[in-house]
């Protein structure tokens, strides 16, 4: 009788569940980068005036 690849499934299972949240984190951390680029540049925009007047 042919063995069951117990571990084999779990281990996948597990790289497949890992590789998920790591695309899950690469995809939040660059929506807040691309939201702390976008904040910078209004904040300078915003003090120019104040510095002129």
């Amino acid at each position: 009788m042919a063995r069951s690849s117990y571990q084999f499934q779990k281990r996948q299972k597990e790289l497949a569940r890992k590789k998920k949240k790591e695309l899950k984190r690469q995809r939040k951390f660059s929506k807040s980068e691309s939201a702390a680029e976008e904040s910078p540049e209004d904040a300078e925009d915003s003090k120019d005036p104040v510095e002129e007047s």
